[in-house]
Order: C-alpha cells, then sequence, then structure tokens
C-alpha cells in the first residue's frame, strides 16, 4: 500500500493541535517556518542580551565598593554568561548555528534588549539594574517557562531561579543606599530616574504596533502581552520603590481603585531610535562584543582542537 505523505494542511493542523493541548514543540518536529523564525528571532535577541547586558556590569567589578559587593556582582555577571550560553544552545536546535548567531549580531541584522545602550554612571546604578532591569527580565521570563517550544521552555526554569537572584541583589543596593547619606540618597534615586523609563520600555512596543506578536502569541511563544507584563511589572514595583523611599519618576502616575496603576505615557520615538542604533551606547556596546570576539579567537580554537584531539 502506498505510504502518502501528510499535507502542510495536515501538518500544521497537528502542529496547532499540539500547541492547544499544551504539548511542547520538540525540534524534530514539523513546525510552520514562520513560527521557526520567530523563535530564532525571538531567542537569539534573548541570548544576545544576556551577553550585552554583561558590560555595564562589567565596568564596575574594579570599583564595587567591598569585597562582599564584588563577589556578588561577579558571581551575577557569570551567572548572565551561562544564560547566554543556554539560550544559544537552545536557539541552535532550530538548524542556526552560534557562529551565524553572532555574526548577525555583528552585522546589525540581529537585535538585543535596548536597555543595555544606556551607561551606568555609578555604583547606584548596579543596583539600578539589578532590581528593574534584571525585575523586568523576570516577569517577561516567569511567563516563558511556560513557552511552546520545549527547549527554550526548559532554558528558563534555571535562568529566573538567578534572575531571581539578581533582582534581590539590586534591591539590597538600592535599598541600602537609602539608609545612608543624602548623598547616597541622592544617587539611588538619579539611578532610579534614569532607569525606569528604559526598563518600561524592554518589555516592547505595544502588540499592535509589533510586527512579531500575533503570531507569537498564537502559537504560545508570549503567554502574555508586551502591555500586560509591563503592567505587571509597574504594579509590583512601585510598591518596592515607596517601601525605602524612593519615588518613581512618573508626574502622571495614579493608583486606581482595584491597587494598580495607570502610568504615564514612554517615549516611543526615544525607543525606536535606540533599537535603530541611535542611543548613549549602542556603538561602544557591539564595538566591545567585536574585539572581544576577535581577541578570544585562540580559546575557541584552542577548546575545538582540544576536542578533537581526544576525540570529545
Amino acid at each position: 500500500m502506498e505510504i502518502v505523505a501528510p499535507s502542510t494542511e495536515q501538518l500544521l493542523a497537528d502542529f496547532e493541535s499540539k500547541i492547544n493541548a499544551e504539548i511542547k514543540i520538540e525540534p524534530r518536529d514539523w513546525m510552520p517556518e514562520e513560527y521557526r523564525q520567530n523563535l530564532i528571532r525571538q531567542m537569539s535577541q534573548h541570548a544576545h542580551s544576556e551577553v550585552i547586558g554583561m558590560q555595564p556590569e562589567g565596568n564596575w567589578i574594579t570599583r564595587a565598593p567591598s569585597l562582599r559587593s564584588k563577589k556578588i556582582l561577579l558571581a551575577k555577571i557569570q551567572d548572565e554568561g551561562g544564560h547566554g550560553l543556554y539560550l544559544y544552545s537552545a536557539a541552535e536546535t532550530l538548524g542556526v548555528s552560534r557562529e551565524q548567531f553572532i555574526q548577525a549580531l555583528h552585522e546589525g541584522k540581529a537585535k538585543y534588549a535596548s536597555v543595555f545602550n544606556y551607561p551606568a554612571l555609578n555604583w547606584a546604578d548596579m543596583g539600578a539594574i539589578g532590581w528593574l532591569v534584571d525585575g523586568a527580565a523576570i516577569t517577561n521570563q516567569v511567563s516563558l517557562q511556560r513557552t511552546s517550544y520545549g527547549p527554550y521552555s526548559r532554558a528558563m526554569v534555571k535562568i529566573c531561579k538567578e534572575e531571581s537572584f539578581h533582582q534581590r541583589q539590586g534591591y539590597e543596593i538600592m535599598w541600602r543606599m537609602m539608609e545612608g547619606t543624602k548623598d547616597q540618597q541622592q544617587m539611588a534615586q538619579d539611578a532610579l530616574n534614569r532607569w525606569w523609563w528604559p526598563a518600561l520600555m524592554m518589555f516592547g512596543p505595544h502588540d499592535s504596533d509589533s510586527p512579531h506578536s500575533t503570531l507569537a502569541m498564537k502559537w504560545k511563544i508570549k503567554r502574555e502581552s508586551n502591555d500586560q507584563l509591563r503592567e505587571k511589572f509597574i504594579n509590583k514595583t512601585i510598591p518596592q520603590a515607596e517601601l525605602i523611599g524612593l519615588k518613581v519618576p512618573d508626574q502622571n502616575l495614579q493608583l486606581l481603585e482595584d491597587e494598580t496603576y495607570k502610568h504615564g505615557d514612554i517615549n516611543w520615538d526615544e525607543f525606536w531610535a535606540v533599537v535603530k542604533g541611535n542611543g548613549p551606547c549602542n556603538q561602544q556596546r557591539l564595538e566591545h562584543h567585536i574585539r572581544a570576539h576577535k581577541e578570544g579567537a585562540w580559546v575557541r580554537e584552542t577548546a575545538i582542537a582540544s576536542a578533537k584531539k581526544h576525540n570529545i
């Protein structure tokens, strides 16, 4: 009897049936090309963000105010390098090599989170980054633990545990500074003022303005919209700020009857300018990554040669 291959329509129906039944899609499963490309874009951007995000914090390792804070910051940066590794490895299951992902980043064809194109000016910024940037990341990543693609979902479980530590590390810095001198309190407030809006932009534009959101939501790559995630972050972060005496820099902020907050307008012109490469540190961040990648070529070559020698 002749075996008839299933049609594309049948394959798509089976794929969407799995999605609706909450069955993870695995690398060997059939998937629509649009699903694969959406994942490649999102997962590579996520991986690039983890690695580029090491730069503003790395600058403060030698200037940390105590041995304890230095050790914690070193551990945090090491975690972020590991997160990039998990995510690049997961993304490679979609048929794109690590080298291709890195090349796309260096050529400006791939993006990373816009927030990492802002400068870290003082130690308080290490607090704001940990508390706000990693706090925003956790809000998004907890949702991604339930993403429909198996390798991505499993990578997020470990990443979320470590990001929780990062958020607490940042909040502790801010809390300690708010218990300090007037100058330290002002530094903490200034850091919040500069990082609040870039942190809100991390969630991306309104979903109606995002070309990828509709399919991502339909196929459960994303489980919640950009605006839903942003509201979650705002509602949990404002009470944290008020608890230690900080004020969120939003003159139009309103506490509603249901104990949620209505926030002011985000400067989307600034967001798109940064995304397009015109942020304060876009060029610096990318040039640093390209230079480090070239200077580290001998390490990769040595590791590959050693693996071949020992048949690893």
